[in-house]
């Protein structure tokens, strides 16, 4: 059985044992996206659902966090921030090799194009509103309310996150890139000081991890809640506006050289303004430190992706593409630091 495979017999033998209404059989479709939890469509008598594992091999300490996923969305049911309904966690690796969850399928569109241009300009413009309107209400859930009060570490979330991304990334370290030695020391050097805002975050908001309405521009469910925690706002809301500065001709498509206004999409600024409109928010200071920190944080993940694909590890044949963003993502962020925001 190749590394990715499913049990399909040992699989439908469990869900039918552990949900009740559950019955098979089934059969498993990988998806072709996805470069950390290999993701699969389960069409079985009972219905369609996605089922997440994390990938079979050594794995990075903290990484792939399946469970995670798992509790954040299922605390999220019924909120304004619209998620997947939950079936099953499974933490016993003996049943298709590693963990994974269960979760009902949506029948949605996805988009990877951040220029959208398949659309036209006022469903761009929605969609982009709806996305702005998403990020607020995500960060106004009330996180003891939803029972997340112990979902992550309160206060200096900058400073554990450049920590454990900088540990994360000398640990599938390749070769030295001068441009993430750039952004390291200037991170280490210029932390704010703690604001004492603390929400849930998504970890990855954008466009591509978003399903909306068929053929509309409503938002059904925000997935991917890998590197969700408690955490700071900006940190969702720069790593989001990265795609304003990525070229269209990116592994990861970006508005960098696109003319925004006549697609219909706002630019970075106003999307700002109206995030913080939506927040009762005056200024963001320290923009510059947010969007390096995302540019940082975005190639040591890459990195990983990149270390996981070399070790035969990684759960898309883009990966190594992918990987290749590392040092030109890093000398974006560089190029922040060095011409302002």
């Amino acid at each position: 059985m190749a590394a990715f495979d499913l049990d399909t017999d040992a699989l439908c033998a469990y869900l039918e044992t552990s949900i009740d209404g559950f019955s098979g059989p089934l059969t498993a479709e990988k998806f072709p996206g996805g470069q950390s939890n290999p993701t699969y469509r389960i069409d079985a008598a009972s219905g369609a659902y996605v089922l997440r594992r994390k990938p079979p091999g050594k794995l990075l300490k903290s990484a792939h966090a399946v469970d995670r996923e798992f509790r954040v969305m299922s605390a999220l049911a019924g909120s304004k921030v619209p998620v997947p309904t939950m079936r099953i966690l499974c933490e016993d690796e003996q049943v298709i090799g590693s963990m994974f969850y269960l979760m009902d399928y949506l029948d949605g569109d996805i988009y990877w194009n951040a220029a959208l241009p398949e659309l036209d300009p006022e469903r761009r413009s929605a969609m982009y509103d709806n996305m702005n309107q998403l990020l607020a209400d995500l960060h106004n859930v009330d996180v003891e309310a939803v029972g997340l009060s112990g979902y992550g570490k309160p206060g200096n979330y900058f400073a554990r996150q450049l920590d454990r991304w900088t540990k994360q990334y000398r640990a599938s370290e390749t070769q030295r890139l001068e441009p993430v030695e750039t952004l390291i020391s200037y991170l280490e050097a210029n932390l704010p000081e703690d604001d004492g805002q603390v929400c849930l975050v998504h970890g990855d908001f954008r466009l591509d991890n978003m399903m909306f309405a068929k053929g509309g521009t409503d938002i059904i469910a925000l997935l991917d809640w890998e590197l969700s925690t408690l955490g700071h706002p900006y940190a969702d809301l720069a790593y989001q506006c990265m795609q304003w500065r990525l070229p269209g001709s990116a592994a990861i498509p970006g508005l960098g050289d696109v003319d925004r206004e006549a697609l219909g999409i706002p630019s970075e600024k106003d999307y700002v303004r109206r995030y913080c409109e939506r927040r009762g928010i005056s200024a963001i200071d320290d923009w510059v430190f947010y969007l390096a920190f995302s540019f940082f944080r975005l190639s040591a993940i890459l990195q990983g992706v990149y270390k996981r694909a070399l070790d035969g590890n990684a759960s898309n044949d883009k990966a190594k593409q992918l990987g290749g963003m590392t040092a030109p993502l890093a000398q974006m962020g560089v190029q922040v630091v060095e011409q302002g925001a």
